[in-house]
């Protein structure tokens, strides 16, 4: 059936489609799903996100509406065409809107580890498959499954989401909006979220959250850097410099903390249900690679001039943490060479990451990895 939308019943037919959709998603999953209440939350609360966003012509046009937020909806809608224009990415309705949620976070995610052990606990959903990571609109009922899985030994975290994607599923009731979580960014890491997410619509392969998120942060970081070049003022490019040499010190850092604490739980046997003098070892060797992460930090820091953007993150870095952070860099150099490899043509790059995506996840990991420079040192 073909419903025309008036003038006075836009909102309404928008709700109402899009209810639809989400109710045929929880619908899918009634014969399979052991928690109705989690996909409910997460359902409902996406439906709160799509009513809540206007098209940003209706936010400029609105008088009550602060310079500042006009200012950068202006500049989303240039990175967004840029986005298409520039870098191959799907033009389509996600970013043509914008939503004020009132809160800090679209949502807050959960990620847990054993106790030695980086390999993170995953959770199985339709279209994803199984990720490393749980998702919850409110933080509270974050932080009270995160306490459910700290009591049966797990290491957790909880940490704000400020955007995620749809996959471009849902570009037809609007798709993915601008939001408040994030617009008001720096403007090169507002057109780096802006391209993440939207490298998520060109390539998602069920179930390989690493080869996913490296890939997304591949592009944005390609992408930012081209946009910056090309559309930015010098103010933003000499931010984003800052930004990006911090960012790429702190990687090297955490990366050889993730290698060393790999090489001591991969030494031998994960640790069992009793305390054997073996474990016992290697949770001590554990709290010595801690000890030199934050010593190294506190140098680091210093050299940043006392930025302390990464504060948090380090006071509660844990193997969950860290396992997180793997999925979003591990893969990335791989990609970065292989972009290099076809030319910079992002429709060869894209041809090449979908080929890889049809292959088994092991060999697809290896070929990204054979390709990748050795990481600099910091």
């Amino acid at each position: 059936m073909t419903m025309r939308a008036g003038p006075k019943n836009t909102a309404v037919w928008r709700k109402g489609v899009v209810w639809t959709a989400l109710l045929a998603a929880v619908g899918v999953c009634l014969p399979s799903c052991a928690n109705l209440g989690y996909y409910w939350q997460s359902a409902s609360g996406h439906l709160q996100l799509l009513s809540a966003a206007k098209p940003v012509s209706q936010w400029l046009a609105d008088a009550d509406v602060p310079a500042s937020l006009k200012a950068k909806l202006v500049l989303s809608q240039r990175i967004r065409r840029f986005a298409s224009a520039e870098l191959a990415l799907p033009d389509n309705a996600s970013y043509r809107r914008y939503a004020d949620l009132h809160r800090t976070a679209v949502v807050w995610n959960v990620v847990a580890a054993p106790a030695l052990s980086l390999t993170l606990k995953t959770w199985c959903f339709p279209v994803t498959g199984c990720i490393g990571y749980r998702g919850y609109v409110n933080e509270a009922d974050a932080r009270l499954e995160a306490s459910t899985l700290a009591a049966q030994g797990q290491e957790v975290s909880v940490y704000g989401v400020p955007a995620y994607s749809t996959l471009g599923w849902l570009n037809w009731a609007g798709g993915d909006p601008l939001l408040n979580t994030f617009i008001n960014y720096p403007d090169g890491e507002l057109a780096r979220i802006i391209f993440h997410e939207l490298a998520h619509q060109v390539v998602y392969v069920s179930g390989d959250t690493m080869f996913n998120e490296s890939f997304a942060t591949a592009v944005e970081r390609l992408g930012s850097e081209r946009w910056l070049a090309r559309d930015a003022p010098d103010a933003a490019r000499q931010s984003y410099a800052a930004f990006n040499t911090r960012r790429q010190q702190m990687r090297a850092l955490t990366e050889a903390t993730r290698g060393a604490l790999a090489a001591i739980y991969e030494s031998k046997v994960p640790l069992a249900v009793e305390l054997t003098p073996w474990t016992a070892t290697q949770l001590i060797a554990k709290a010595g690679v801690m000890q030199r992460f934050q010593a190294d930090y506190a140098v680091l820091k210093t050299s940043w001039g006392g930025f302390a953007g990464y504060d948090a993150w380090v006071a509660k870095a844990n193997n969950a943490a860290f396992g997180a952070q793997a999925a979003y860099d591990d893969l990335v150099p791989g990609f970065e060479a292989l972009f290099e490899k076809n030319d910079r043509n992002w429709q060869q790059f894209y041809a090449a990451v979908k080929t890889l995506a049809a292959q088994p996840q092991a060999d697809r990991h290896r070929a990204l990895k054979a390709v990748a420079p050795p990481l600099k040192a910091i």
